[in-house]
């Protein structure tokens, strides 16, 4: 599929900005099954992810999407990335079609007029999906003590906004510390040799069993940091090229179902583990009844006005520090998708 920008004079429907475009006769196909008549049209879906994201991992490996879709000849290809920017690159210049990753990084490449849609969002972010990792033997104790300090991240990551948010919990200023823009797989071998002096990293890279052999200590993790707002403040988002909202609306409602339901199981997963720690006594039997809760909830919900204002809050922040060259609006229609659509079936 040809990338293009949305015309900038769209049709407002719904309040969702839709471009102007030529009514397409109605076959007997398309009427009786749009999805057929889609997927015969895309014939590929290329679906990108980063490491560690859950859902997506689920999803791939249990060919979930890949049996829902095979009645249709759709076939479906999967090609990992460093971080979401990377990812949000690849749908701007059309290598993909669709991805998640985190909400931070769509704030950046919207202000390099990058070409997205923000489609859904997780419902939960994992209390210890990241975290600010100091060495073992090192002398900073607390975020107060990261002031003057050499700390990594990956630049226009979620990891940037928490180092940032971070800092000002303690009354320090970006200004205050030396930043090290580095990948996570850049930034591992430098933490090993002590040429940092703390990383801000998500997972695999937090306390994780891919994590277990890993050096360093953690100071600070999303719940110590933001509390219960954790997932309202670091979301992870899912986003496609606006071809597929478009002119696919059919095959991403199917899409995100089945990430809907690749989440389910993952979280039905972790609850029977939790539990049979439970049994010996080994986990708080409070964090069973969150899972129990959250087993029964949707794995990811529609964009809405309070995730988008917690995300164009982020937004002002950056653009405050002058990380960002102008000042973004994340409800642009054109960038974010607000939908009433429940991803169940």
């Amino acid at each position: 599929m040809s990338i293009g920008r949305i015309p900038s004079r769209p049709v407002q429907v719904d309040g969702i900005a839709r471009p102007r475009k030529k009514p397409r006769k109605l076959t007997v196909t398309n009427a009786v099954n749009p999805l057929a008549e889609q997927a015969r049209r895309l014939k590929q879906l290329k679906i990108g992810y980063p490491e560690g994201m859950t859902n997506l991992e689920v999803l791939r490996t249990q060919g979930l999407l890949e049996r829902r879709l095979q009645p249709y000849g759709l076939s479906v290809t999967w090609t990992s990335f460093l971080s979401a920017s990377s990812l949000i690159e690849a749908l701007s210049n059309g290598t993909i079609d669709f991805c998640g990753g985190g909400g931070t990084a769509s704030i950046f490449s919207q202000a390099a007029d990058h070409v997205f849609v923000r489609v859904a969002k997780e419902k939960y972010t994992a209390p210890k999906g990241q975290a600010i990792l100091v060495p073992e033997d090192s002398p900073i104790q607390t975020l107060a003590d990261l002031k003057g300090k050499k700390i990594a991240f990956d630049k226009g990551s979620s990891a940037h906004y928490v180092l940032v948010r971070s800092l000002a919990k303690v009354g320090l200023d970006f200004s205050d510390i030396e930043p090290v823009y580095l990948t996570q797989p850049e930034a591992l071998p430098r933490f090993c040799r002590g040429e940092i002096d703390a990383w801000v990293i998500w997972v695999p890279y937090t306390a994780t069993l891919a994590r277990s052999a890993y050096p360093g200590r953690s100071i600070a993790d999303l719940e110590s940091i933001f509390g219960d707002k954790a997932s309202v403040e670091v979301p992870t988002y899912y986003y496609a090229i606006p071809e597929l909202v478009r002119d696919y609306p059919d095959l991403l409602k199917v899409i995100l179902e089945e990430v809907n339901e690749a989440g389910a199981w993952a979280k039905k997963q972790e609850l029977e583990a939790v539990q049979r720690m439970a049994e010996h006594h080994e986990i708080d039997p409070s964090i069973v009844e969150t899972l129990q809760q959250r087993s029964a909830e949707r794995a990811i919900i529609p964009i809405d006005d309070q995730s988008l204002t917690a995300l164009q809050h982020q937004a002002n922040i950056f653009r405050d520090l002058n990380l960002i060259p102008e000042r973004v609006n994340v409800k642009d229609g054109t960038y974010s998708l607000q939908t009433k659509q429940n991803w169940t079936y």
